[in-house]
């Protein structure tokens, strides 16, 4: 290599290596704020997904205190309603057919 060329490449590798340092730091900064946005967007939705459970949690202790503690036998409530409907249905003149309303 001349001395001609090797004068040239002096100032750009000169001007290069802090160029690249700033760059590769600032790269470095914003991977670090997207991690950490993320890491607080997962917090969030977790908090979240916790209320909800204990939300559920809650409903189903109530339902299954009135299941059992009450003595309710849910499956009699039921012919009970159904029984109930058919006397309505009968008395309103018009009918549901239920069995082909289910067959279709």
């Amino acid at each position: 290599m001349d001395t001609g060329t090797l004068a040239l490449l002096i100032p750009i590798i000169g001007v290069s290596i802090p160029i690249v340092a700033i760059w590769t730091k600032h790269r470095k900064d914003v991977l670090q704020m997207e991690i950490e946005a993320t890491s607080t967007q997962t917090a969030e939705k977790a908090a979240q997904y916790a209320s909800r459970v204990q939300e559920l949690e809650d409903r189903v202790q109530v339902l299954e205190r009135i299941v059992t503690d009450r003595g309710y036998n849910v499956a009699t409530q039921i012919e009970a309603l159904r029984d109930q409907r058919r006397v309505d249905e009968n008395d309103s003149g018009v009918a549901l057919d239920t069995d082909k309303q289910h067959a279709r």
